[in-house]
């Protein structure tokens, strides 16, 4: 069976697409991201059977079916993180995030007995950083951004519409230039915000959505959730080079005869 697969930009845009205000619908979500890699199938009519060789799992069922989705187990939100390209999300390491290493900022189920959909989200910002960063600094992000732990209305910016920052921004930066040019360019340039900066127009203009949204802040705040932005992106394009590593080395025994 193929894996559905989405992107950390699909990803955020489902997670958002969950509130009960959104007017975007799952279902289209999860559509467009499935016939992006079915784009013939579509065209010459064939697309059920590439669809029934499509594994879909039951939290993807239910929001095919239109269900209403008001929170999330850990179980779901694995099975969510599974679908994230370059992941590595299990069940096992959010359980000691919840219980031990982020506790303060994930606490409780609090909807019901399932966990929201920012806290889904802030489960797959710890993930993309701990590609590149120790659980100290990401608790030290953390307690820039979110302020106090235990309140969500001081928060500089909602986890989920941080994620999908990021994941746009990261978007702007796969699609602009190869990813080993980009990782050669950055050393050369010492300054990766710089050379971000000067790189593309599209980077820029993807920031600048996100900091329009976050007006209310005051500058030195701005400046927080912009370098957040930054350090996330970077980190998932570290995801990326470890996904191949992991590949290629895989590819290495596979061939070995």
């Amino acid at each position: 069976m193929e894996a559905f697969t989405l992107s950390r930009i699909e990803m955020s845009g489902l997670l958002l697409s969950l509130s009960p205000n959104s007017e975007q619908k799952p279902l289209h979500i999860l559509q467009e991201a499935w016939s992006k890699f079915h784009r013939d199938e579509v065209r010459e009519g064939t697309s059920l059977p590439a669809f029934l060789s499509t594994d879909i799992p039951p939290i993807l069922q239910k929001l095919i079916k239109g269900r209403t989705v008001k929170g999330l187990s850990l179980g779901e939100i694995a099975s969510l993180g599974s679908l994230i390209e370059y992941s590595t999300l299990s069940v096992t390491a959010m359980q000691n995030w919840v219980k031990r290493d982020f506790k303060e900022y994930l606490g409780s189920p609090r909807e019901g007995k399932k966990y929201s959909f920012n806290q889904a989200a802030l489960l797959f910002i710890i993930d993309d950083l701990k590609a590149a960063l120790d659980f100290e600094s990401i608790r030290q992000l953390f307690r820039v951004l979110f302020l106090a732990p235990e309140r969500d209305d001081d928060d500089l910016v909602e986890p989920a519409q941080l994620y999908h920052g990021y994941a746009e921004l990261f978007e702007e930066i796969k699609t602009r230039t190869p990813m080993p040019v980009q990782a050669e360019a950055m050393a050369k340039a010492g300054n990766p915000k710089e050379f971000l900066w000067k790189a593309d127009s599209g980077i820029r203009a993807a920031m600048e959505r996100m900091m329009k949204r976050l007006s209310h802040l005051t500058r030195p705040q701005r400046d927080a959730v912009q370098n957040m932005l930054l350090i996330a992106a970077i980190s998932v394009q570290t995801c990326y080079f470890q996904a191949m590593a992991r590949q290629y080395f895989n590819a290495v025994l596979f061939l070995d005869f």
